[in-house]
C-alpha cells in the first residue's frame, strides 16, 4: 500500500501543478492537492477514515454536477464519439473539459475508497 500512495501522491501533486492553465486553476488545484495530501498521509501509515470519507463525498458531488450540467459528460455520452475525447489536449469543446474532468474525479474517488477500505480494515484489526 505504501508504493501505490506514493505513486498516486506523485501522480496527484503532477495533476494539481498541470491545472496553472485551467479556467479554474485554484478549485482543481485544491481537489488534487486534497487527494495528494491523503495518500501521503497513508504511505506514511497514517490512514484518516474521515478524511477518505469527506473527499469521497466532496469529489462525488462534483461528479454530480458534471454529470448534469449543460454540456457535460452526459451530452458527450449523448451526442459524440469516444474518440473526440482523446483526439488531442486542447480542450476545445465544454464537454471535452468536463468529461475529462469527471474522470480525474473518478480516479480521485478509487484511490481514496482503496484507502479508506484499507483504514476501516485495519482499525477491525486492531
Amino acid at each position: 500500500m505504501k508504493t501505490f500512495n506514493i505513486v498516486f501522491c506523485i501522480l496527484f501533486l503532477i495533476s494539481a501543478a498541470l491545472q496553472y492553465n485551467d479556467v479554474d486553476p485554484l478549485l482543481w488545484i485544491v481537489l488534487y492537492g486534497y487527494g495528494a495530501w491523503a495518500c501521503y498521509m497513508a504511505a506514511r501509515g497514517r490512514y484518516l477514515v474521515r478524511a477518505y470519507a469527506l473527499g469521497i463525498v466532496v469529489y462525488l458531488g462534483f461528479v454530480v454536477y458534471y454529470l448534469i450540467f449543460k454540456h457535460g459528460v452526459l451530452d458527450w455520452l449523448q451526442n459524440h464519439e469516444a474518440k473526440d475525447l482523446v483526439q488531442s489536449m486542447k480542450a476545445d469543446k465544454p464537454w471535452i473539459e468536463e468529461t475529462r474532468e469527471v474522470l480525474g474525479l473518478l480516479i480521485l474517488i478509487a484511490v481514496l475508497a482503496v484507502d479508506w477500505v484499507v483504514a476501516v480494515k485495519r482499525k477491525r484489526v486492531a
